[in-house]
């Protein structure tokens, strides 16, 4: 192998490379702003004599038509579409079933979910998807999404060492072996890995990265922070209290075929027991829009807001079972979906005068009403600090009464333009879900996800034809997606990807290679594999993982070879390592997950840094047990 001799162009590479790296990690500037101004100062230096071979101004900004970032933009889209549609808040209520609202138990089915995902499509497209789900578990279970993002995004990347379509450097390798062979003698040609070769590997990886976040999770993330939307916030009942002095909860209350309040009266219920039944599930349907003369209907279970100890006498009257918490309900209840309202009675409303009966308040505006505030005084069903229950689906409405409501957020969007109201609640979703749209979503998807798997059209196409097909059946608007899109990743991929290059181009990565391999010669083969493997990591981390694999893979099998290793095992050593890229947001999935969740540099160098030692030590043992 011809030696390669250092240059002054590799020199200002290098330097280039120190100074990217120190602004990632003093974080002077903005991460993405720091590759901007990486990208600027590549360009300039190559319009100098000495360095014109640094980068092709020429080429300098198809960094942002690449594969790469179009894939990104388009899975981003694609993900938002999902999440118009509502699926993604299902999801979420599925992961909280089961996993209930504590982070030990949500934790692993997210990561492990997403591990297994990202093992049969590209893992930045499975992080993603996943994006709007934890947010609103974050939301839902008021775990910061913080402590979510990291262990979702690490469990994305190991999740595509499962199958040899999970990464670039994978679906790569075959045929980097097959180009390796038309050098070698007929009895060290390499056999093509097939889909689940690197299973075991893959699984025992995604095993760790959970076991990792459970077991020092508590140390290595982050801690505290804001929950998705940005605050700790306080739940409904916590602000009933403080604002208005109601003592209420919403419970969920089962009513069996056999109990005396079938076929009662919803309303005559709420009034004669100073509760407020506020949603129904029977036969499979919720409504939270009843009927003033609607009867109960058994079995069912009931949404109910009031004092404990009001709705536990109600329930043992009855014959009702309270649940220890919501179940069928929990999503309604969800604060992504529906919240507390504060809506005032303007002068000239033709409410004035009216009852919320007269007016059949939940089923024209989609409002539960819990209290009336008038002047000093809150009228309720349920008992306040100062006052006894109040009949207020009987009471006239006045001139500047506050209702205080419970309410769908697409129901208080649409009633922000009725004169008859005005809305003093500003802090909530103003989204308009899609639910309708769910079947063109899917399609798409489905599209997309097949083209991925059973085609050899580029994945940024791929992925395209699904974000576009969203766009053409308007389950997103093009403003919509345009927002969905987040820009500072595809900047800070963007930059980078020259500088990648320049370290390719120049032959930097080469010379880095082989002086690195130089010095391992000699050494027992266990530390040849070992040093390409720390080799493979170190060029992910500022070079795309398919240039270090291109890069690497021949040099690992010239090696194997003349150590008398197996090169099947050694090249494979380099396309897992490709993945090991967890220390500094330069992957495309931890540049992703870096801005929604908050985190700085510090962040990944702490958490990355330890699970970069763990999975080369993970990754090395399994590669010797499986082959």
């Amino acid at each position: 192998m011809e030696q390669v001799l250092f240059t002054f162009e590799m020199g200002v590479v290098c330097a280039l490379l120190g100074f990217t790296v120190f602004l990632f990690v003093s974080e002077i500037v903005r991460i993405d702003l720091a590759a901007i101004l990486v990208l600027v100062l590549l360009g300039i230096l190559s319009y100098l004599p000495a360095l014109s071979n640094l980068a092709n101004v020429n080429e300098l900004f198809n960094g942002f038509a690449s594969n790469a970032v179009i894939s990104i933009i388009a899975v981003m889209i694609v993900g938002a579409g999902l999440d118009k549609t509502g699926i993604m808040n299902k999801v979420a209520a599925t992961i909280m079933k089961r996993g209930g609202s504590t982070e030990a138990r949500i934790q692993p089915i997210v990561a492990g979910t997403v591990g297994v995902i990202s093992s049969f499509m590209q893992n930045v497209g499975a992080a993603a998807l996943f994006l709007p789900v934890i947010s609103r578990i974050s939301t839902r279970s008021g775990i910061p999404i913080n402590r979510l993002a990291m262990p979702m995004g690490f469990c994305a990347i190991l999740g595509g060492t499962m199958t040899m379509v999970g990464s670039s450097p994978l679906i790569l390798l075959n045929d980097l072996l097959q180009t390796a062979n038309s050098t070698l003698p007929e009895h060290q040609k390499m056999e093509p890995f097939g889909l689940f070769s690197v299973t075991p590997i893959g699984a025992v990886l995604v095993l760790t990265g959970i076991l990792y976040f459970l077991l020092l999770g508590r140390w290595v993330l982050p801690g505290g922070g804001a929950t998705s939307d940005g605050s700790v916030g306080h739940g409904m009942s916590s602000y009933l209290k403080r604002v208005y002095g109601l003592k209420a909860e919403v419970y969920e209350v089962e009513v069996p075929e056999d109990s005396p309040l079938v076929g009662q009266i919803l309303a005559d219920v709420n009034l004669d027991n100073h509760l407020y039944i506020i949603s129904t599930f029977y036969r499979g349907k919720t409504s939270m829009v009843q009927v003033l003369t609607a009867e109960i209907a058994a079995p069912c279970r009931l949404a109910i807001i009031g004092r404990k100890m009001v709705i536990d006498a109600f329930a043992e009257k009855h014959g009702l079972k309270v649940l220890p918490q919501l179940d069928v309900f929990a999503e309604d209840f969800a604060p992504t979906n529906a919240g507390i309202a504060e809506i005032v009675i303007p002068p000239e409303s033709d409410l004035i005068g009216k009852s919320p009966r007269e007016l059949v308040l939940r089923k024209n505006y989609g409002l539960s009403l819990l209290a009336i505030h008038r002047g000093e005084e809150t009228l309720s069903h349920v008992e306040t600090d100062d006052h006894t229950p109040t009949a207020i689906g009987l009471v006239e409405f006045q001139v500047g009464d506050m209702l205080v409501s419970h309410t769908r957020w697409d129901n208080l969007t649409r009633l922000k333009d009725d004169r008859n109201l005005v809305i003093m609640t500003s802090d909530f979703p103003q989204e308009e879900l899609r639910p309708h749209k769910v079947g063109w979503a899917m399609l798409f998807f489905a599209i997309s996800l097949s083209m991925i798997l059973f085609t050899d059209v580029r994945l940024s196409l791929c992925l395209l034809t699904g974000a576009v097909g969203m766009l053409l059946s308007r389950v997103l608007s093009i403003d919509e997606a345009y927002q969905a899109v987040g820009w500072n990743t595809v900047f800070l991929l963007a930059c980078l990807i020259p500088l990648g290059q320049a370290v390719q181009n120049t032959g930097t990565a080469e010379w880095i290679a082989q002086n690195i391999l130089i010095l391992l010669d000699g050494w027992p083969l266990w530390s040849l594999q070992a040093g390409i493997a720390v080799l493979a990591t170190a060029f992910s981390l500022v070079m795309s993982n398919v240039g270090a694999t291109v890069l690497l893979v021949p040099l690992a099998v010239s090696i194997a070879i003349a150590a008398g290793g197996n090169p099947a095992v050694f090249a494979l050593t380099v396309a897992i390592s490709t993945s090991n890229s967890f220390i500094i947001p330069t992957h495309q999935v931890n540049a992703l997950i870096m801005g929604p969740a908050g985190y700085k540099v510090k962040d990944f160098i702490k958490s990355g840094g330890i699970m970069t030692i763990i999975f080369m030590l993970v990754s090395l043992l399994m590669l010797n047990l499986v082959f």
